[in-house]
This record gives C-alpha cells, structure tokens and sequence, in this order.
C-alpha cells in the first residue's frame, strides 16, 4: 500500500470517528432533551385518591367534590351534579404523561410568564391532604401552550392549552344539566325504560314497552314509528337543562303544567314537572327526588312536547 492510500486511509477513518462522536453526542443531548420534555404532574395510583379539586381562576374561585363516586360543584354557596366526564378529561390532562419541557428554573422568571402568586391555581385534594398544587399562568405567544409550575417550586413547564378551557370556560361548563344525571354515565338507557307517561295538559300519551315494540295509549297513532318513538324517549332521557335556577327563586314557580314519568324495569318511577313558559318562552323543570330545579329552553321544551302526528311513519 502506498503512502498516499495510507493517507487516505487514515483520514478516512479519522472523519468516521469524528462522526461517531458528534453523533452520539447529539443523540445524547437529544435524548436528554426527550426525557425532560415528557412529564407527567400526577401519577395515575395518587390520582385515584382525589376527591376534592379547587379552582380558581383570579376573578371567581369554586369547587368540585366527590361523594358516594359521584361528583359535585360547589359555587356561590349552592351544590350542583358536575358532569363526570369533563372532570375525568380533566384530571387526565395531569395524569397522562406528554410534552412539558422545561421552560425556566429561575424564580425571577415567574412574573414574565404570569406565575406569580397571583396566578390562577387548581389544587388536588384527598380530604384536605395536598395531592398536587398547581399555578397556571400566560399563554405562549403562539397561544398553543400554557405555562405551569407546581406552588413552591421555581422549575416552569409549558404544554397543551386545552386546559385552558377548564380553568376559564363559564362555570355552567361543569354542570351535569341533564334532567336525569344517571343517564350521563350509561346507568340509565333506552332498554330501562318500561312505560312513558307524558300529560300537556291537552292530551295523555302513553308508551309501554311489549317486547321490542311500543304500545301506545291515549292517543291514536295508526302507523306508529318505533325508531322514532326510540328517538323521542332517548331525548327525553337525556334532555338537558341551560342552567340551575336559584332556590330562593324556585319557590315562585308554578309546576302544574306539564309533567312526565318514567318507569324503569328495576321498579324505580321517576316524576318529571314542568312549568309553563315565561315572558321569554323558558320553562322550568323538577325531578322527583332531587332538590335541584332546571331552566329549559324553548327548543328543549318544543322537542319534548309533541304531537301524536310526529309518531306517525312518514
């Protein structure tokens, strides 16, 4: 072998180490860089123990609390259901680890990313045991992540602004508004229903259930529509509320109306008032054991009460 091919050789393999190691410390960095951008804020096994959750948001403060595995919100001293769901997305959002890379760890750098003590908060409770303790601060300027540190500490982490929606979002975003809040959880269905009684005040409707078919009553239906008469007693299964209206109010209302009862096949009977309309066509409704009264809007109220022509096949 010549000099020269020796040469050649020789730098030849002296360019591939050099590679070698550049490579590897990139991969390193990168690697590194990987590992600390994927975080998770609250393990699955602690999370599992949450049953009180405060959030407050700078200008209103208010609480979600479970009971018996069925969460409540509590707000300006009244107890309403919360929706499960939104809470279980939630609490995912802190227990599904993903990209939160570390922004800073100075303290000096809490200001300029809106994590001061004054910054909205949301905290993890099991009783009154700290599970985790949270302050969210500004968005980036591209309005896609949210800043976070954990109170008490200084490192600052920014991720996904989808939480956004539940620290900010109005407060009736929490509440589980269905006139029947078992429906929300799959509890109570379609198949559990066994007769639908519904009175307007102009007629009596009545559907029971013989096997896979409706029998109707009361009012006469010559071609019945099973798949819409499915339709109509899912909707009222799951007909929802636009609000909670105050207690104090509700004792001026007058439910003599309308009303509808549900008969369930594990015997439960469950009675539902509705009032007549007011000055800008919104109804009330109340629910056999339960406390709480709903505000219905008028295209909530059109849908539930409907005329014995739109059973008909068409």
């Amino acid at each position: 072998m010549t000099y020269k091919q020796r040469l050649i050789c020789l730098l030849s393999l002296i360019t591939v180490l050099v590679l070698v190691y550049i490579g590897s410390f990139v991969f390193s960095y990168e690697s590194g860089n990987t590992r600390s951008a994927s975080y998770v804020w609250l393990d699955q096994n602690t999370a599992q123990r949450t049953n009180r959750i405060t959030i407050n948001n700078m200008w209103e403060e208010f609480e979600l609390s479970k009971n018996n595995d069925q969460w409540f919100i509590h707000y300006n001293d009244s107890e309403y259901p919360a929706r499960q769901v939104r809470i279980e997305d939630f609490i995912s959002v802190f227990t599904t680890r993903s990209s939160w890379p570390v922004r800073s760890t100075s303290a000096s750098s809490h200001d300029r990313f809106g994590l001061d003590d004054k910054a909205s908060r949301v905290t993890f409770y099991n009783d009154y045991s700290v599970l985790l303790d949270l302050f969210l601060g500004d968005d980036d300027i591209m309005g896609r992540e949210t800043f976070i540190r954990k109170v008490g500490q200084n490192e600052v982490r920014s991720g996904d602004n989808s939480v956004d929606s539940y620290i900010y979002g109005p407060v009736t975003n929490w509440y589980n508004l269905r006139l029947i809040p078992e429906s929300e959880s799959g509890r109570i269905g379609l198949n559990n229903v066994q007769r639908l009684t519904v009175y307007n005040n102009e007629e009596t409707q009545i559907f029971t259930r013989r096997n896979r078919v409706w029998d109707i009553t009361g009012i006469t239906v010559e071609n019945p529509d099973m798949s819409s008469i499915d339709n109509f007693i899912s909707f009222i299964l799951n007909a929802e509320g636009e609000d909670f209206l105050d207690p104090s109010s509700a004792a001026d209302i007058t439910f003599d109306h309308s009303r509808f009862i549900l008969e369930f096949d594990d015997g439960t009977v469950l009675n539902i008032r509705v009032s007549g309309p007011n000055e800008v066509n919104k109804r009330f409704a109340q629910v056999s054991n339960s406390n709480y009264t709903y505000v219905i809007p008028l295209w909530v109220s059109v849908r539930i009460f409907r005329s014995a022509e739109s059973f008909e096949i068409q």
